[in-house]
């Protein structure tokens, strides 16, 4: 199971456990000291602030991969607008320079068919870029499971 302290700051590579609220709690018993319903309340506790804190971390990770998807469009509707702006000049351009050589609606049709190679190799290329976004929270779920190991063997 990772450690975890909470002076330990955020970083990306290590696991990440948000800070529990400060709570001023009375000097813990020894475990001898302790009624069975001490240590079940005591072991509910620990759990709930467990569970509270996986959710923050899935709360993060999400956050994270809506931030890259939302740069991500922003990217797929910045390229969608300088696209059709380049491909209304330069298609007027290509037009009228072509013309001077052949019929218009020829010179028409051939920039068309450039411009629908252009505006397929961006839409492989943002696809590519959009499959590399996670929205499965990785470092939560391998968390998880480490405390779900760390539950059924305490001792290891």
């Amino acid at each position: 199971m990772s450690t975890y302290s909470p002076q330990t700051p955020y970083r990306p590579e290590a696991p990440y456990r948000p800070e529990a609220p400060y709570r001023p709690e009375a000097p813990r018993k020894r475990a001898q000291d302790s009624s069975v319903g001490e240590l079940l309340s005591e072991v509910t506790s620990d759990v709930q602030l467990l569970f509270r804190q996986e959710m923050e971390l899935a709360k993060l990770e999400i956050r994270e991969e809506a931030t890259k998807a939302g740069k991500a469009a922003g990217m797929f509707g910045g390229a969608g607008f300088a696209g059709y702006m380049v491909a209304l000049f330069a298609s007027l351009a290509a037009v009228f320079g072509l013309a001077n050589v052949m019929d218009a609606g020829w010179a028409a049709l051939i920039v068309t068919g450039v411009w629908a190679v252009v505006g397929a190799v961006l839409f492989v290329m943002g696809r590519s870029r959009m499959r590399s976004v996670s929205p499965k929270p990785e470092r939560t779920v391998q968390t998880l499971k480490e405390d779900a190991q760390w539950a059924r063997h305490p001792t290891k």
